[in-house]
């Protein structure tokens, strides 16, 4: 994408009612005004809050948004030039349940208050494979850490990767450390019974993995007490 390109869509994000961009000295110091009042302020009903993290291009949620008109969702990532294709499909399509956050993934705890969520997407994360980028793993503890602060009770995690990898170690460490694992499949499309949800939703590149044969795997769990 053109560095044009990219201006002239920053430039529609800051239009869009359902983009927020909040900037990190705001978050840092926990002022931002949104937190623990999504569906008061935002979305203003009390219908579950599920979020996708590494959004991408916002396609998947947006899908979520469709199907699951009770349920509000955020879509949350760093790069608001891609996730300004689902921000803009949605407000052609008038979808209301469904916005977009520009920040990075550590800083969600300052974005949302203690048992704010009741859900988290985690779709075709960047496996990080080498050994110094495991900080960066969106599944390490650190991480599950900060959604257990984020999440109800009873709040769910859901990781869907074409990464093995991805796979292997977030199953290794859930298990590691008394997580409570509710589904695991590493090939969701070729075993029958796997959940709707999970299959009836594609992202644009989801579909040319399944163009190559490359299996999709799938978690779905809960986080205990560290």
């Amino acid at each position: 994408m053109g560095s044009k390109n990219k201006l002239k869509r920053f430039k529609e994000n800051e239009t869009f009612a359902n983009v927020f961009q909040p900037t990190r000295k705001e978050l840092v110091n926990q002022n931002y005004a949104l937190k623990g009042n999504w569906n008061a302020t935002y979305f203003k009903n009390s219908n579950p809050l599920v979020l996708e993290l590494g959004c991408g291009k916002g396609e998947y949620s947006v899908a979520l948004a469709q199907k699951y008109p009770n349920k509000n969702f955020i879509g949350i990532d760093i790069k608001g030039a891609r996730f300004w294709r689902g921000a803009k499909t949605a407000i052609e399509k008038n979808i209301p349940n469904v916005a977009f956050i520009r920040t990075q993934i550590e800083l969600i705890d300052c974005i949302f208050a203690e048992n704010e969520i009741d859900e988290i997407w985690i779709t075709f994360p960047d496996p990080q494979i080498k050994y110094k980028r495991t900080k960066h793993r969106m599944t390490n503890s650190v991480f599950l850490q900060k959604y257990k602060k984020i999440l109800k009770k009873e709040g769910i995690v859901n990781l869907k990767t074409d990464s093995e990898f991805m796979h292997g170690y977030t199953l290794g460490l859930l298990h590691g450390e008394g997580h409570e694992v509710l589904y695991a499949n590493h090939d969701v499309y070729k075993q029958e019974g796997s959940p709707e949800e999970v299959t009836s939703i594609q992202t644009f590149y989801e579909a040319q993995y399944l163009e190559q044969n490359k299996p999709i795997t799938y978690i779905r769990f809960k986080i205990k007490d560290n």
